[in-house]
């Protein structure tokens, strides 16, 4: 099982703690991991683009002008599509894009997703990110000390915790989110991720594993 350096704030190491290898030390299926990822981003898209055909642009009821003996070729509508403001031929139209993943597919891809990012040493655990109130010069602080400031981190906590997120939100690169809540796609988003040492045993007891 890896062994990893617990940190406090002030980044002194006041631990360690023995992360599973069925979540952190996998072989890594980078094409597992890519699969979960498109499927979040496609089930985030809203669909609602459109396109008017034909039928929908306004106008064009009449036939502009008879159908023989113009010396012009026959037109039915001025709305047609090969008329300029006409309608548009296999445009767009709402739909839905999103799709489902198996349970065990998207369970097995954060896992792997996880991997990664320990192999590539991008995972800190901390022992607590604790706050009374919301204070963002702090939360800055605790990222100057761990030197993570500027990086793109992903905070990770055991619950829901509103002044470290309301710390955090108007840091640049800097997101909140709850062990639970945690998929493949954020995890590879962000360069960092910094869990608190409960976060990590949480998610070695959930269904991540």
């Amino acid at each position: 099982m890896p062994e990893v350096e617990v940190k406090d704030r002030n980044n002194n190491t006041v631990g360690k703690i023995n992360l599973s290898n069925e979540i952190f030390d996998l072989p890594v299926n980078h094409g597992l991991v890519h699969e979960a990822v498109i499927n979040y981003l496609a089930n985030q898209r809203q669909g609602t683009h459109a396109t008017k055909t034909r039928g929908i642009v306004r106008g064009g009821g009449r036939k502009p002008w008879k159908q023989k003996h113009t010396g012009r070729a026959r037109a039915g509508s001025i709305r047609s599509p090969l008329w300029r403001g006409g309608g548009i031929v296999f445009g767009p139209q709402p739909r839905d894009y999103s799709y489902k993943l198996s349970k065990k597919v998207r369970k097995l891809s954060l896992r792997n997703a996880l991997s990664a990012k320990f192999a590539a040493g991008e995972v800190i655990i901390i022992d607590d990110i604790f706050m009374d109130k919301p204070k963002t010069k702090e939360m800055v602080e605790i990222l100057n000390n761990l030197g993570l400031y500027s990086k793109s981190v992903l905070i990770v906590l055991p619950e829901k915790n509103d002044p470290v997120a309301l710390s955090a939100r108007n840091i640049p690169g800097v997101d909140v989110t709850m062990a639970r809540d945690l998929h493949s796609y954020n995890v590879v988003a962000h360069n960092i991720l910094l869990m608190t040492k409960e976060a990590a045993l949480m998610i070695e007891g959930s269904g991540t594993t």
